[in-house]
């Protein structure tokens, strides 16, 4: 596939050195400038981008909005399509992706995903029609949102792609946890600066909530013995985040 000179790639990311590769080389072929936001790495991931003849800002994380909306800055390219480090193009969304650009009044796509959990595909469990905006006209389009979800925002017309990004979010069970902390931290932190109520009761009831919802409604149950764990492990986040919240307030005396 020849490079598009419309199409910038921008990553943010701390401690992929295991995947950001790979991330990189799905996408190294269609586009023309490759921006990667690091977020003071201690592994070899800011020096395996540069090898892979990516501009690499060194920027501290502060909230995935803030850290995106820096990256989008940095891009040069009329369109921008972002990946996390743990994500890869298919071949087939490339090539639609390149024939796409070229002329389409869209300015801005929603992307199919393929979710991978511990190295198998989830069909199921909620995960199966999720889709994100992840390629934009970069004059269109900004951030918003807070520390943990942040938003894409675009102005004009959205279209949809028919081919998916692989998203490997979770290789092992010890990988889940390490993030769970941190993402369960932003979380509680977003919800005590705008001002939610900590619950006792609410947070008793909505755990089984969502092991319902993930297990049965979703049909969790139909992905196996990853579907029992994905359904228990964000019931247990949803607990975490709600009891971390409850410290915070007690810490800051509220």
């Amino acid at each position: 596939m020849k490079k598009n000179q419309r199409i910038s790639l921008f990553i943010i990311a701390k401690n992929e050195e295991r995947h950001i590769a790979r991330c990189i080389l799905s996408a190294k072929n269609l586009v023309s400038e490759i921006i990667v936001v690091d977020s003071c790495s201690t592994d070899k991931t800011a020096l395996i981008c540069r090898d892979l003849g990516a501009q690499v800002f060194s920027r501290p994380f502060d909230g995935f909005t803030s850290q995106k909306n820096f990256a989008l800055s940095k891009v040069s390219c009329p369109w921008a399509l972002n990946l996390d480090a743990d994500e890869t193009l298919t071949p087939e969304l490339a090539e639609e992706i390149a024939r796409t650009v070229e002329q389409t009044s869209f300015n801005g796509f929603h992307i199919p995903f393929s979710n991978y959990f511990l190295g198998k595909k989830m069909r199921f469990s909620g995960l199966n029609k999720e889709t994100h905006l992840r390629l934009v006209r970069t004059d269109k389009a900004s951030y918003c949102g807070g520390l943990v979800h942040e938003g894409l925002e675009v102005h004009g017309p959205i279209g949809r792609f028919k081919n998916s990004i692989n998203h490997y979010s979770y290789d092992t069970i010890e990988t889940y946890f390490r993030k769970f902390n941190h993402y369960t931290t932003l979380a509680a932190r977003q919800m005590y600066q705008n001002g939610k109520r900590f619950s006792l009761i609410g947070t008793v009831i909505r755990p089984p909530f969502e092991f319902a919802k993930r297990y049965l409604l979703k049909l969790g149950f139909l992905d196996g013995v990853r579907g029992l764990l994905w359904a228990s492990f964000s019931t247990f986040y949803v607990f975490v985040k709600y009891m971390k919240l409850w410290y915070l307030k007690q810490e800051n005396g509220k």
